[in-house]
């Protein structure tokens, strides 16, 4: 199971990088948006100056990929990560603390351009697909 952090979605509805590429040779099956990106991506439209531009690509990776919901033992994890991290002094921002902990919680992948920030979480298995 694959989880698409937000920056790797831009870089898919901007064509940059690899990010299309190598979601060609995943079954989209195995791909999932957690919503508390879709929740930074529906924030980003709101500022957009090209909001339909935005909105299509954010449509598009919704039929093609499921959504990952925060539940309880998504909830669980975040608080993990945000205590662990704070601890040892090197803290990550809140929706990222919330996207780490989904993709602990379902044992998930995540993709991320964001790699020097998310290697900080113990335990959680993390790919740039952008190179």
């Amino acid at each position: 199971m694959f989880l698409l952090d937000t920056n790797t979605l831009i870089y898919l509805f901007k064509q940059q990088g690899q990010v299309a590429v190598q979601l060609q040779n995943h079954p989209a099956r195995e791909v999932f948006i957690p919503s508390v990106v879709l929740f930074e991506l529906e924030y980003g439209v709101l500022r957009s100056t090209r909001p339909a531009q935005q909105r299509a690509g954010i449509d598009l990776a919704l039929k093609a990929y499921g959504v990952v919901g925060m539940d309880y033992a998504s909830a669980k994890a975040a608080a993990w990560v945000k205590h662990t991290l704070e601890v040892v002094g090197t803290p990550i921002g809140p929706c990222d603390q919330l996207i780490a902990g989904m993709a602990l919680a379902n044992d998930a992948i995540l993709i991320t351009r964001n790699t020097r920030e998310f290697e900080r979480v113990s335990g959680l298995r993390v790919e740039n697909w952008y190179e």
